[in-house]
């Protein structure tokens, strides 16, 4: 199900990523989750929540790496 605030995302990602990075994996998964609605459109037999999430991490990935200190930060450009 798409997620309406920051608040009702995941534990897994409300306590590891900084605010900013919490906004873009609700954006690429509320997005995703729309994209991939039919199964046709997913590659294997994942659901589309969890199709959703995989984007959404992906997304966040592009952005955003998780440091030595175990806390995820910011790309350098």
């Amino acid at each position: 199900m798409p997620y309406d605030s920051r608040s009702a995302l995941p534990d897994s990602v409300q306590h590891v990523l900084p605010a900013h990075a919490q906004d873009i994996y609700m954006a690429a998964f509320n997005s995703a989750w729309d994209e991939y609605k039919d199964k046709k459109d997913r590659k294997d037999d994942s659901s589309r929540e969890e199709v959703a999430h995989k984007v959404a991490w992906a997304a966040v990935k592009h952005q955003y790496e998780k440091g030595d200190d175990d806390k995820w930060h910011k790309k350098s450009s």
